[in-house]
């Protein structure tokens, strides 16, 4: 009886023990990302995927584009990219947005329904 006591503390020290850890591990991994917003012409559904598809450098998280807005919020670790490099991205797909502007070649390789009218 009394080794029964004994295994079932031990098993419940071990259980509660890894729950605090993984909620720490979780909480420090939120506290290391930061969320900005960046606003980029597009028209469709193919422009979304286009333009999320491009933000997704590495130490990105979260890229979700709103054509209505045509504003995409960015989850991302600033230790390892920032939004000026996903901003560059973005352009070299076709995409202008409030940072850089693409280039013509891009733009112009956009398949018909994502020419959108262009920043100036």
């Amino acid at each position: 009886m009394k080794t029964v006591k004994i295994i079932i503390v031990a098993f419940l020290a071990i259980t509660l023990g890894s729950n605090s850890y993984a909620q720490m591990s979780d909480h420090s991994k939120m506290a290391s990302t930061k969320t900005e917003t960046l606003k980029v012409s597009g028209n469709c559904d193919l422009c979304k995927a286009r333009i999320e598809k491009a933000a997704k450098l590495e130490g990105v998280s979260n890229a979700e584009w709103d054509a209505k807005s045509n504003s995409l919020a960015v989850t991302f670790d600033p230790a390892k990219t920032n939004m000026d490099q996903i901003s560059k991205k973005i352009a070299t797909v076709g995409y202008d947005n409030s940072k850089v502007k693409a280039n013509d070649k891009a733009y112009n390789a956009l398949p018909g329904c994502c020419k959108y009218v262009r920043m100036k």
